[in-house]
């Protein structure tokens, strides 16, 4: 693990899973494999099946929209951030490309195994279900945001501004 840091310290201290019991934590950390990317290394590509859940532990991801003609930057993930929610859903393909923007670290977890904890510890379960969804929120909301930007259009929290 991480220096000297057990998959259990990280996930007491990072965001995604800060505040869960310590069973819950003990939970996860038994399903969770540390790995590294370099620079520029593609982690999930768009369209692929998608299969591991990932919580950033050090370094930085940035989250495209990968089209034939373009690849767009639609947001950057840090330490205490996660992605690959698709993961836990069956047979759902990755619906955007991760690259690592530096050297990075990561847990990993089997999104087949998280699936399978959140059915047998519904409390577990609804509260990463929860957590989750925050995620799909966040993801929505950048898409939307760039979106607006490319065509023109600031958007400010109560307001819409069109650039001419």
């Amino acid at each position: 693990m991480t220096g000297q840091l057990t998959a259990y310290d990280v996930l007491t201290e990072h965001d995604f899973t800060r505040g869960l019991t310590e069973q819950q934590i003990a939970k996860l950390a038994s399903l969770c494999t540390e790995v590294s990317f370099q620079d520029d290394d593609v982690i999930l590509t768009n369209g692929q099946r998608s299969e591991y859940f990932y919580l950033i532990v050090t370094g930085s991801v940035c989250i495209e929209l990968r089209a034939a003609r373009f690849t767009v930057c639609l947001q950057a993930l840090g330490r205490g951030q996660a992605f690959g929610w698709s993961a836990l859903l069956d047979h759902q393909d990755t619906l955007f490309q991760v690259r690592a923007r530096e050297p990075m670290t990561a847990l990993c977890l089997s999104g087949a195994d998280l699936a399978r904890l959140c059915r047998v510890d519904s409390e577990l379960g609804a509260e990463l279900l929860t957590r989750l969804l925050s995620l799909v929120a966040g993801r929505v909301k950048a898409t939307e945001e760039r979106f607006a930007e490319m065509c023109g259009v600031s958007m400010n929290s109560n307001r819409i501004t069109i650039r001419c």
